[in-house]
């Protein structure tokens, strides 16, 4: 999988002559290989690679049809055949703004000879709408997440420990063919609940807890994102309650979502229902965030977002309820934007609370 025509495309519609890729995403996106201490240039007819030793050969292997791949060494430095390279571009030099340092920028200014240009926005912009293939990659992700929930919701009983449920999380993931986990993993019980991204510890799971667990799964290199939050032998009335509260406000954000949509009026839509039942003070983040080769990414479905959704953009559907002190709930879903509204990918049962 990659994105060379789409990016060189973007150069021309930009009136740009090349684009410096540093930001190993981005370099994944752009070629299907991902590496580090290396950089893709993309001219507007040509495209480059260039690595070191250890990179060479699987970089020829994934990369070689759609660019020259190249190794520096120590006869030849990376910025060496970075120059040779650009002396086929023009003069319109572009790069990662918002991915470089400043040191960083500099020393390319620098060992290039040219005035780089921000192009930060070039890079979200293209990775925001997903391709097929791309979905068809995430969806393959969330199918796996989904694997590990069934297998794991089988083993956690009282007297496992947060980090132990987080474990066998991770292990099941892998087992059912994760390439690793899109983020490290959030598994909280009893109290802990109501801090969103409380981090797994040592606090053991009792009869009457809810458990919330917030996981991803990675393939070919894209991430899923999922919520489920369960409770343990019984829950109170006022657990189903919020429960509840929480599954409409998401089924909510999720009718509103159609492409040409702010990311605001989504989160609103959700948020109106909390509020409405009295908890608004108790969901203090966005309702989503568009994800990828990075589990965040914009645009964003927050109270400040004004970007639209576009066609094919994820976005997560994640609003929650969270009392400090006592317990908390989120249920999270991903979501692809269409014209018509949102297509759920997520298919883990939620409409009904589980109790184990």
């Amino acid at each position: 999988m990659n994105n060379i025509r789409r990016i060189q495309e973007k150069l021309i519609e930009r009136g740009l002559d090349a684009l410096l890729i540093t930001d190993e995403k981005n370099q994944r996106y752009a070629t299907g290989f991902a590496f580090t201490d290396g950089s893709v240039l993309v001219g507007r007819e040509q495209a480059w690679l260039i690595t070191d030793s250890r990179y060479i050969e699987a970089a020829e292997k994934i990369a070689g049809g759609c660019c020259t791949v190249q190794m520096f060494d120590r006869s030849h430095s990376q910025t060496e055949l970075l120059r040779e390279a650009l002396a086929a571009c023009g003069e319109k030099l572009a790069a990662e703004d918002t991915q470089l340092s400043h040191a960083r920028w500099a020393f390319f200014e620098k060992e290039l000879g040219r005035t780089l240009l921000p192009a930060g926005d070039l890079m979200n912009a293209l990775r925001a709408s997903k391709s097929d293939e791309e979905i068809a990659s995430m969806i393959r992700a969330q199918r796996i997440s989904e694997k590990a929930l069934e297998e794991v919701l089988q083993i956690i009983r009282p007297g496992m420990t947060e980090k132990e449920v987080m474990a066998e999380l991770v292990y099941h993931m892998l087992k059912n063919g994760s390439e690793g986990n899109s983020f490290d993993p959030i598994v909280v019980t009893g109290k802990n609940t109501s801090m969103p991204h409380g981090v797994p510890g040592n606090t053991v799971i009792r009869d009457g807890d809810f458990i919330t667990m917030d996981f991803g799964s990675l393939s070919d290199g894209y991430c899923s994102d999922m919520t489920r939050t369960v409770a343990v032998g019984h829950a109170t009335d006022e657990m189903k309650n919020v429960y509840g509260i929480v599954l409409e406000a998401q089924l909510a954000g999720i009718a509103a979502a159609r492409s040409g949509i702010p990311g605001k009026l989504i989160d609103k839509a959700a948020r109106d229902v909390i509020e409405k039942a009295g908890y608004g003070d108790y969901f203090g983040h966005g309702f989503g965030h568009s994800l990828g080769l990075d589990i965040h990414e914009p645009p964003m479905a927050g109270p400040r977002g004004e970007a639209p959704m576009e066609v094919n953009d994820l976005c997560s559907a994640e609003p929650g309820i969270y009392l400090p002190g006592r317990f908390g709930v989120r249920i999270e879903d991903v979501m692809i934007i269409r014209p018509e509204g949102a297509e759920v990918i997520t298919k883990a049962p939620k409409m009904e609370l589980i109790i184990l």
